[in-house]
């Protein structure tokens, strides 16, 4: 005969789901896809089948695009050959400088900006060209994968996926310019009216990427498709802008000057590419300054080993899955990393750190030293906010408190739970007093468990 709290829990779930014994939204978690031995393994590189449909079509369009340029490029010859290998070089070297730092939406902005530049090309100083779609397609191809060959020896990846994403990309614009320009229909553009129709399908272009992006991403994470897109879409006003004012300049000074255009206009894009790489650095000093604050905690002795990165993976894996935005994700990092910092002004530290158990009063006066202890770090407005208002009632908090609540209490009850612990945590935090965690993160947390894409070891 079952135990009484293991029928508790039975009958609290046949309430959900309306069916005994059927497990309710989010309870697709079970021992392979939660904490413990051996998850991170199997969980690695598994996703759903639906979830992958997006990055085998992505992937068969684009070897299919490539194939089809080849064909036809053979066929007819490569024309105008000298332009060819100058655009040719111009991308491959600019996919070797290719930048896989963080958060980066373009990895290799000069060598986008040559491709599209290249697609939308109609004169070479002043005399009109003739190379057409399909070799646009087959030169940016070969000396893309040219220029990733380095990449791939050293391991960064996905290089496929950037691959996809270029010859696609490029493929548009020039089916788009191409046909029109050796057809004669871009003779009645003149002047203002020809750099705007440049600019324009530049434009779609960058758009066209952005989709494609955010799909791959979606394949590749599992995580909802619309908050990703609205990811990318407002990374494109910064680095997105510069490859389209860069591929639109590139276009028209080879239609007057000549090859000679593609270094001469090319450095205002690097410029920008190490103002870019540097704000990134101080970002992630940022970053690893917040970090090696949140190990205060840990070296003091309050909390377990760990527990401030865990509750910041987890916590933002969450976010994800809940359509947080990348600057709510970031708040919501540096707040989880930071969450137990009040705990410094305990006389005697609570046992293996857990907050949860607490008095409410206790966990506030907590919370509120915490952020005060924020604000002097310098992490922001926003961050202090989180901090102190994670003990608050749950319909008063923010989403971002409310994610760090849950996630924290998961990971103190997980500590040291053994193999059943995630499990038994999942349902506690379930059945806990009405508006003590919200239900809706709660399912967050269960549906990334059952992923198993974000897994905080247990007890570690």
């Amino acid at each position: 005969m079952a135990p009484r709290g293991d029928r508790r829990r039975e009958r609290a779930r046949a309430a959900r789901t309306g069916v005994p014994g059927r497990p309710a939204r989010g309870d697709a978690v079970t021992s392979a896809a939660v904490p413990g031995a051996g998850v991170r393994g199997r969980a690695a590189g598994r996703r759903p089948a639906h979830h992958r449909h997006p990055l085998v079509l992505i992937h068969t369009a684009a070897g299919l695009t490539v194939a089809v340029a080849l064909a036809v490029s053979v066929r007819s010859g490569v024309l105008e050959r000298p332009l060819a290998l100058a655009f040719g070089v111009f991308v491959a070297v600019g996919e070797l400088s290719r930048w896989s730092g963080a958060g980066v939406r373009e990895a290799a902005p000069l060598g986008a900006a040559g491709a599209l530049a290249f697609a939308l090309l109609g004169e070479n100083a002043g005399h009109p060209t003739q190379h057409g779609a399909a070799q646009v397609v087959a030169v940016v191809a070969g000396a893309s994968l040219l220029g990733c060959v380095p990449h791939v020896a050293r391991g960064r990846g996905p290089v496929l996926d950037h691959l996809a994403r270029r010859v696609l990309t490029v493929a548009f614009a020039a089916v788009c310019f191409q046909p029109l320009h050796d057809g004669g229909v871009l003779d009645r553009f003149g002047g203002p009216a020809y750099a705007l129709l440049l600019l324009a399908l530049l434009v779609l272009g960058v758009l066209c990427d952005v989709v494609l992006a955010a799909a791959l991403a979606h394949a590749r994470t599992g995580w909802p498709y619309g908050p990703l897109l609205r990811d990318e879409l407002r990374a494109v006003p910064g680095i997105g802008s510069a490859v389209c004012a860069t591929g639109a300049v590139i276009a028209l000074a080879v239609a007057v000057v000549g090859l000679w255009a593609l270094p001469l206009f090319s450095l205002p894009l690097l410029l920008t590419l190490l103002a870019l790489r540097r704000y990134a650095a101080v970002r992630a000093t940022s970053r690893q300054t917040i970090a090696s604050l949140a190990r205060a905690t840990e070296i003091a002795g309050y909390t377990p080993p760990g527990h401030a990165r865990r509750v910041a993976a987890l916590g933002v894996a969450v976010g994800r899955d809940l359509g947080l935005s990348g600057p709510e994700l970031t708040v919501l990092e540096y707040a989880a990393l930071m969450h137990d910092i009040g705990q410094l002004s305990l006389v005697d530290p609570v046992p293996a750190g857990a907050t949860a158990p607490l008095p409410a009063r206790e966990q506030r006066r907590i919370a509120l030293l915490g952020g005060a202890v924020v604000r002097q770090t310098g992490a922001g407005e926003q961050v202090a906010a989180v901090v102190e208002r994670q003990a608050d009632p749950c319909a008063e908090q923010p989403v971002a408190a409310r994610i760090v609540r849950v996630v924290n209490a998961y990971d103190e009850k997980v500590h040291g739970a053994g193999p059943g612990g995630p499990l038994t945590a999942l349902e506690e935090l379930r059945l806990a007093a009405a508006g003590e965690y919200a239900p809706e993160v709660v399912e967050a947390l269960a549906r990334v468990l059952a992923r198993a894409s974000l897994t905080p070891a247990a007890g570690g």
